[in-house]
């Protein structure tokens, strides 16, 4: 991994240009005749385009924008992206959009990479487990304290975030009882879930090379936590959402954390966030999160006082679209629809067809 110190780190913190927006989200190839995955790689040689990549499951690709001050700008890439997925597939087969492959429940093969064989030697069966896909945002401050500041404050809210992107009910054909089984089966590796509270850079720094002196962690892109500063863009990256079905829903969701983000800069700035809260907690709400998306309760951190979690994220938007150009009201929508409620109406063997369907909206 190279040596890491605190010094180094504040240096990639602060040496970001503030306010701007990368993302990423996995996407799922599968085969039209009877809707399971397929390999993807002939699909990545048609398309042959650096912003898409293979993904550990050879099933999967990766979308990586560039770097956007706009985050609509962003999305829109995003959206191309797909497009030229889209494009490249012959009549047999489609890509989709899922959290979770609805049908399917156990190991898939890996890419043919160095780094999936190496991840397959070290994590055996569990790592063939993780066909999972999310939308991941980076978020860059420009400023190091600011950083690890706003890092504190998006650990709070991963509960409502995860609440509000819930869109996996199912896997193995069956239907889990959960609104997003994500979670539990990503769970089954190592740091994962909510991250840790970070003391210092000096302590992360510490914490970093630990694990990769013994070789326990031989790159930091296996720090998987649902948070984490990326140690080589100088970004926060939120990676507890679910991947939306559509890019109208990633396009709502983005902006929505683009505006959250900004409002906890500038609450940092003016000294007004809160102490980082115990992880235990947030775990605890984590799970009723995962369990109940925005039909659920969640527990106020620091009195334990359970409050509607459809209600909490409309406080949240409703304190978030100063800084949103145009507004909310989309995230309204999916906190009073919630496509997970749309998708159990589907079922799993009908939902795929669907994903196919709305890949390109």
């Amino acid at each position: 991994m190279g040596a890491v110190n605190d010094l180094s780190l504040g240096a990639v913190f602060a040496g970001t240009v503030a306010g701007t927006v990368g993302l990423e989200e996995e996407l799922v190839l599968v085969d039209r005749g009877n809707w399971l995955p397929v390999g993807a790689a002939d699909l990545l040689a048609d398309v042959d385009d650096p912003r898409i990549k293979p993904e550990l499951p050879a099933c999967q690709v990766e979308i990586a924008t560039a770097v956007h001050q706009d985050p609509s700008a962003a999305v829109d890439e995003l959206r191309r992206c797909r497009s030229l997925l889209a494009k490249a597939c012959d009549p047999d087969r489609a890509v989709i959009a899922a959290p979770v492959h609805p049908l399917i429940d156990g190991p898939v093969e890996l890419s043919a990479t160095a780094r999936a064989g190496g991840l397959d030697r070290r994590y055996r069966e569990v790592i063939r487990r993780q066909l999972v896909s999310s939308l991941q945002i980076h978020l860059a401050f420009g400023d190091a304290g600011c950083t690890l500041a706003v890092y504190h404050a998006l650990r709070d809210l991963l509960p409502e975030l995860a609440a509000l992107a819930a869109g996996a009910p199912f896997a193995g054909g069956r239907d889990t009882g959960l609104c997003s089984v994500r979670p539990v089966i990503a769970g089954q590796l190592p740091r994962q879930g909510v991250p840790p509270i970070i003391a210092s850079w000096a302590q992360h720094a510490d914490d970093l090379e630990w694990a990769a002196r013994g070789g326990a962690v031989t790159d930091p892109s296996e720090w998987w936590w649902e948070l984490r500063p990326h140690v080589r863009f100088g970004t926060l990256e939120l990676r507890v959402l679910d991947v939306p079905a559509t890019t109208g829903r990633t396009g709502a969701i983005v902006r929505f954390v683009y505006a959250l983000a900004a409002g906890l800069t500038e609450r940092h700035h003016l000294g007004e966030l809160p102490a980082p809260a115990p992880t235990w907690r947030i775990a605890e709400n984590r799970w009723a999160a995962l369990r109940d998306g925005v039909h659920g309760e969640l527990l106020d951190l620091h009195t334990g006082v359970a409050r509607s979690t459809r209600r909490r994220l409309h406080d949240l938007v409703d304190a978030a679209e100063p800084y949103a150009p145009g507004g909310l009201d989309d995230v309204r929508g999916l906190l009073d629809d919630p496509p997970v409620d749309h998708f159990r109406a589907l079922g799993p063997r009908r939902l795929v067809p669907w994903l196919a369907e709305a890949f390109g909206a």
